[in-house]
């Protein structure tokens, strides 16, 4: 019995740190599902999904924005992964191989997300040379995703818990977003921009906001 126990630990350590290969999907810009594993991009940091930035002033959903990008430039390609870690959530934390280009370096590159030197400076010079050309991100103004992640973390819950309709104001119009809503927890009321709560749908319809999609 201890030795099967011991070679089902192998067996699951083993695939907790699989190296993914197959064809890639985005899930975001730092996100991908490889060959049917969750993959977190080793060394880089991209921009939330419902993140704003502002372009010519302008303000856009930058981590939207991100996503379509790396998404047109790799989705539905294959992808060998090198796993460097497993994080929090189970993810592979990886560096891609996709066509003989390293996946991260090119989306560093490109500015369509930021070195993320906390956990490794290998793609610092990257980063630097897209910042000196004010390539992607770098034509805008961002907060760091680390920043914008910790302060949506902080944001206040609703005033009353019985409203809790997320009406949030993006560059694709005035949405609402209800409890269990793709991207529920991750939007952040902003009242100063003029986003709000609401208690109905019927509420947040009548003041002009949508329903999101997902």
């Amino acid at each position: 019995m201890v030795k099967i126990l011991i070679v089902l630990g192998l067996v699951f350590a083993g695939a907790a740190h699989a190296n993914p290969s197959g064809t890639l999907r985005v899930i975001d810009a730092d996100t991908v599902d490889v060959g049917g594993l969750r993959v977190r991009l080793f060394g880089l940091d991209a921009p939330e999904i419902g993140q704003p930035c502002v372009l010519g002033g302008q303000t856009i959903d930058c981590g939207r924005w991100a996503a379509d990008l790396v998404r047109a430039r790799f989705g539905g390609k294959d992808a060998r992964c090198t796993t460097r870690d497993v994080d929090r959530y189970g993810r592979q934390v990886a560096t891609c191989d996709v066509g003989g280009v390293d996946m991260g370096q090119v989306i560093v590159a490109e500015g369509w997300a930021v070195a993320y030197r906390r956990y490794s400076m290998i793609y610092d010079l990257d980063e630097k040379a897209a910042a000196v050309a004010a390539r992607g991100l770098w034509a805008m103004t961002m907060q760091e995703p680390e920043a914008f992640r910790a302060a949506r973390n902080a944001a206040p819950a609703a005033p009353d818990p019985a409203c809790n309709i997320k009406g949030n104001i993006s560059a694709s119009g005035r949405i609402y977003h209800r409890p269990g809503n793709r991207d529920y927890d991750r939007t952040v009321i902003d009242e100063g921009r003029g986003e709000r709560w609401f208690c109905s749908e019927a509420d947040a319809r009548a003041a002009g906001w949508r329903a999101a999609r997902n």
